[in-house]
């Protein structure tokens, strides 16, 4: 069953859209907070399409992923009764309630991590200010977790080049459900502690 081939191509083909880059911006914000496709399926197609530009797509979605977080502390923080139903209602509760005792023992290291894991980072900027996280270091883990899995990915695009992209072509079926395994496997785990 070819699920993820399919959507590589769709992604390839808005890519190349002469507004990409502010679909790029709005994903990434909006990933942050309630949306759950990660920025990854627009950054690593139109950084293959424009190599050159590669680091100026890792920084936009680093500055709109940081922003995008602030409006999820900020939701946490003072509206978290308003979405609390939002949170059950994507069944993310029970890594809501990990993530916000993570804060209490971790802070700026939760914080970090969750920019480069594959669970959902919507749900550590929520939990974040739910947990009243102190804002500073909050703002500081977010912009070295999310800037460097974004400048991570950019940089193989860009410094992989052509290898890179038919590499990511010839295996796009694997690695989509490598990544669904990972997050089921992250998620068990969660689950169990």
């Amino acid at each position: 069953m070819a699920l993820f081939e399919p959507l590589y191509d769709k992604a390839l083909k808005w890519s190349a859209h002469r507004h990409a880059p502010y679909y790029l911006v709005g994903l990434s914000a909006s990933e942050s907070v309630f949306f759950p496709v990660p920025p990854d399926v627009m950054l690593i197609p139109m950084t293959l399409a424009q190599r050159a530009r590669g680091w100026a797509f890792a920084a936009l979605c680093t500055v709109a992923s940081v922003v995008g977080g602030l409006v999820g502390y900020l939701l946490g923080y003072y509206a978290f009764t308003l979405m609390e139903p939002l949170i059950e209602r994507a069944g993310y509760t029970h890594a809501f309630e990990m993530a916000q005792q993570s804060f209490e023992t971790y802070g700026f290291w939760v914080v970090l991590a969750a920019g480069f894991s594959p669970i959902p980072y919507k749900v550590f900027t929520i939990a974040s200010g739910v947990a009243g996280m102190p804002f500073l270091p909050y703002v500081l883990g977010s912009i070295l977790g999310r800037g460097g899995r974004f400048f991570l990915v950019a940089g193989l695009i860009v410094l992989g080049g052509e290898r890179m992209a038919d590499g990511i072509r010839r295996h796009v079926e694997w690695l989509g459900w490598l990544v669904v395994a990972l997050i089921a496997v992250v998620l068990a785990w969660l689950a169990l502690r």
